[in-house]
């Protein structure tokens, strides 16, 4: 299980990356604060070693309790990074962002992706909103391997290399249950009955995954048992059961958009 490995022992960039997340997530425990890594670093801590993951990752992107917004400040501003104070008043307190200058001392003296980090607050919102809250203890340093799996799921548009890190994410996931490093199929089912909207693009996004195996590079067993857990996920999802708000969302479908705009995902409040 687990798909082409890395086997030379060269350092990536998405490495380097991660081990800067790492960092911060240590030093936010030492303080009693809770961050866990988001996007293509999560993915990264549970796909380490295998060949999708020496693609470059370009963002550092966390996800922490709202409530400890203020010590959250704290510690970036311990560790040298300063707020975009703007980020927080744009988005009405659901993000923040913190930079520093450079540190790397390539001599380049231009910022590398881990000189900026983006915070979520209690939930991923991006093309759909997903709740994380009471979910950010399950792993040391990530968000669990299901909410890394939505967050690429719910994408409107995702580009193929997010449908190769969904990928990915099944073929090492620990059989099904609710552990960190788990699939939990009833829980993504339950998000979707939620949200019509999240569950259109998740479920076209299950059939894209599935349309993708044939180029990812794994053995056959591996593509087996992926297809065997694109099918749970599809049926969980189509059969969660959904409430009335739903179905007639449902009832409008495609006819008026279902996905947040940029300017949305700003403004958007809890």
């Amino acid at each position: 299980m687990g798909g082409q490995h890395q086997g030379d022992g060269s350092v990536t960039t998405s490495d380097l990356m991660a081990q800067e997340g790492r960092s911060i997530v240590d030093t936010a425990r030492t303080r009693g604060v809770v961050l866990r890594l988001l996007g293509g670093l999560a993915v990264h801590e549970y796909c380490a070693g295998l060949v999708v993951c020496l693609r470059h990752h370009v963002d550092l992107d966390m996800v922490a309790p709202r409530r400890q917004t203020r010590a959250v400040v704290g510690v970036f501003d311990e560790l040298g990074y300063r707020e975009r104070v703007h980020v927080r008043q744009v988005t009405k307190g659901l993000q923040a962002q913190f930079a520093r200058e450079c540190v790397h001392g390539d001599g380049t003296g231009r910022a590398h992706a881990a000189d900026k980090v983006d915070i979520f607050f209690d939930s991923f919102l991006l093309d759909h909103r997903i709740d994380l809250r009471g979910r950010l203890t399950q792993h040391p340093y990530a968000v669990s391997l299901t909410d890394a799996l939505a967050a690429k799921l719910q994408m409107h548009e995702p580009e193929p290399r997010d449908l190769r890190d969904a990928v990915m994410l099944l073929t090492v996931c620990h059989g099904e249950g609710t552990a960190a490093d788990e699939l939990d199929a009833d829980y993504l089912g339950a998000l979707c009955a939620r949200d019509w909207g999240l569950f259109y693009d998740v479920a076209r996004n299950l059939r894209r995954c599935g349309e993708e195996l044939g180029g990812a590079g794994l053995e056959p067993g591996d593509r087996a048992r992926v297809n065997g857990l694109l099918a749970r996920l599809t049926g969980a999802v189509e059969d969660a059961p959904k409430r009335l708000r739903w179905r007639a969302r449902a009832r409008i479908g495609t006819r008026r958009r279902w996905w947040n705009t940029v300017e949305e995902q700003g403004e958007a409040a809890s």
